[in-house]
């Protein structure tokens, strides 16, 4: 692109409010943004100034995978954003940029390989079943998220941890403390401090390990003088956090398959389809509000003949970029034979998230488990009165009434 194409113009800055979104409702807002062009400017609720929102698939993966858009230099600017409290730990891995990102993931990159989630895929399948013998014996009505979304994710990513089984609670609550927004910057930080806490001694114990969990090759990684302790406690944190997602991912996955019976009739019809149909379940569902974290534009950048410059901080939005009409034709249906199905509701780049493999792996025993042990499961209110979190980054309904 020349010079002489690349417009000066700015376009206005739109004020995007944090909605309290029920169902698996789009954002309006974002849907707005949209239409309005491929790159837009954005305020959010928190934070100071503006910050281009990039919304079209091919520009979200040029921009999540371009070293001229970095992560640390965010840590010293106070990018507008959704969170009202942002305290990000100087060092965490999602705030670094590569090459000393690359070094922190390939500590523990063989916990989250084919291989490495392969490894727990049997005592999690185990761990489920159990999750629903206790189900089918206490009997309907019950709370599919108390009973089941919620435990099993927290079981699984406390397995691949190496987080001890009798501390699996302790992690919840403190998880829910650091994710939600409504209890304050302080509860929020004492929390991720206390699990911090927690994480160091459990990788200082471990630093000559040859174990497989996440813990045992931090320690290990530690103890070889390839990370710092303080490196290995943040991504650990992170890593804990990450896996709760699921929870919330799954809770969507089957408020969509409850309220929309022919697709789950299919589902139980074609097992076979399984897991190309969770992979376009995944793009639709709406997996959290507004957007994540910035980058910040390193140099002047040119995206579809509009200059980012240096120092600008810019926003990619992966829910607008999995309904891009472009690649994903008819994006508002959701189509089990849809192929290829490039989403990006893992990311993309070298901060795609690393738990993408498990996180399958969990949706798919749990679409297996549920419809197939429970033909008759059905929501036990009004998909209307289904409770949605409220003053959450993360969506996703706070209770699944159902019955069978």
């Amino acid at each position: 692109m020349t010079e002489k194409t690349i417009t000066e113009t700015l376009p206005p800055v739109r004020h995007w409010p944090a909605l309290d979104l029920t169902g698996v409702d789009f954002d309006p807002v974002l849907t707005e943004l949209m239409n309005e062009g491929p790159i837009t400017r954005i305020q959010l609720p928190n934070g100071e100034g503006w910050a281009w929102l990039v919304t079209r698939h091919d520009d979200v993966r040029t921009v999540t995978n371009d070293p001229r858009f970095g992560r640390e230099a965010v840590m010293d600017q106070p990018v507008t954003r959704l969170a009202p409290h942002f305290i990000p730990t100087r060092g965490a891995v999602g705030f670094l940029d590569p090459p000393d990102h690359t070094r922190l993931r390939r500590s523990v990159a063989a916990a989250f390989t084919a291989k490495g989630v392969e490894r727990v895929r049997e005592k999690s399948r185990l761990l489920l079943d159990e999750l629903v013998d206790e189900l089918l014996q206490d009997g309907p009505p019950a709370d599919l998220t108390e009973t089941v979304l919620s435990p099993f994710p927290i079981a699984v990513i406390c397995e691949l941890m190496g987080v001890p089984a009798a501390d699996r609670h302790g992690m919840h609550t403190w998880t829910q403390l650091i994710l939600s927004s409504s209890h304050g910057a302080h509860v929020s930080e004492k929390a991720k401090a206390e699990m911090g806490a927690y994480f160091a001694d459990l990788i200082g114990r471990r630093e000559g390990s040859t174990a497989e969990d996440v813990t045992s090759l931090l320690g290990a990684a530690v103890g070889r003088g390839e990370i710092t302790p303080e490196e290995a406690v943040g991504l650990a944190v992170l890593l804990q956090i990450g896996g709760e997602a699921v929870t919330n991912n799954s809770g969507q996955m089957f408020y969509i398959l409850l309220t929309r019976p022919n697709l789950a009739r299919q589902l139980r019809a074609e097992p076979e389809i399984r897991p190309q149909a969770i992979d376009e379940l995944l793009r639709y569902i709406p997996h959290r509000n507004a957007v994540g974290l910035s980058r910040i534009a390193l140099e002047d950048v040119a995206i579809r003949g509009v200059r980012i410059r240096a120092g600008d901080p810019v926003y990619v939005s992966y829910l607008a970029a999995n309904r891009d009409p472009d690649v994903f034709p008819y994006p508002e249906t959701i189509d089990f034979s849809r192929s290829p199905n490039p989403h990006v509701a893992f990311g993309f780049g070298p901060h795609y998230c690393p738990g993408g493999m498990l996180a399958r792996l969990e949706s798919e025993l749990l679409v297996d488990a549920l419809l197939d042990r429970m033909p008759g499961l059905k929501l036990a209110v009004p998909a209307e009165k289904v409770p949605f979190r409220k003053g959450a980054l993360i969506r996703g309904p706070e209770a699944l009434p159902v019955t069978w």
